[in-house]
């Protein structure tokens, strides 16, 4: 399936915060009550749509161990997105928020978008965090912020679209240079879906789309010139032979 852009996320948090749970509902629409710890990484993908044009997210769901922090490190490098969880009924884990950010802050894309997930919001009885604690953690920190359950579904979808918005935004604005890979960000290919003035594009940005449009555009009027010049020149060799 074609897409304007590819944006590369990953997930990371604590173990045990839910975060592959979080995955799981975005790609699959279920959740798994029982899930087996993260070892190294884990992979998922989705299709989205934002303000009309197809969006694919590739997802990196990373292991919240200490014993795995290296290899978690490395999928920093590249991530236009990244999704920083905490468990609302464990005090701790939002504790070392700063330690991920730092983390991130310190091998990630410095434009990279971070969405802050307080999740199992289901289980507000057992809260350890409040709401407003983790609003001025983001706030103080310049993130997103969302409180979500991976278990009944809510915000899940709105986390994992908020941060997409925003990183279009930042495209649209030019904070990032999608020729370069290491942003996270790879622009769509070419394909027979979408139409502008008779030509069919796929995966370029309205500037892209434009200097496209333009260079067609002078490629033509230079062939045009091209032969004008040509029939002038053969119309003058006619004359002068006509003379002798």
């Amino acid at each position: 399936m074609s897409y304007d852009y590819l944006f590369k996320y990953i997930i990371i948090g604590d173990t045990g915060v839910g975060k592959s749970c979080l995955l799981l509902q975005f790609t699959d629409k279920r959740f798994q009550p029982v899930h087996d710890l993260t070892i190294g990484v884990e992979f998922g993908a989705r299709m989205v749509t934002i303000d009309g044009r197809p969006i694919k997210l590739q997802i990196w769901d990373t292991a919240g161990q200490e014993s795995f922090r290296s290899i978690t490190r490395s999928y920093y490098r590249g991530a236009a997105g990244a999704l920083l969880v905490y468990d609302i009924t464990r005090r701790e884990t939002f504790n070392h928020l700063a330690s991920w950010l730092e983390d991130a802050r310190q091998h990630a894309n410095p434009n990279m978008t971070i969405m802050l997930i307080g999740n199992k919001c289901d289980l507000s009885h057992r809260r350890a965090v409040s709401k407003e604690e983790g609003e001025q953690f983001a706030k103080e920190n310049g993130l997103l912020f969302l409180e979500a359950s991976a278990r009944t579904a809510q915000n899940v979808e709105e986390a994992f679209i908020r941060t997409a918005a925003k990183i279009l935004q930042n495209i649209q604005e030019g904070v990032f240079d999608v020729s370069n890979e290491s942003s996270g960000i790879k622009v769509g290919y070419w394909t027979p879906s979408r139409s502008i003035r008779g030509k069919r594009w796929s995966g370029c940005s309205e500037k892209r789309m434009l200097q496209l449009i333009e260079t067609k555009t002078a490629s033509i009027l230079l062939a045009a010139f091209a032969i004008t010049v040509m029939k002038i020149s053969f119309q003058l060799s006619c004359d002068f032979w006509r003379k002798y």
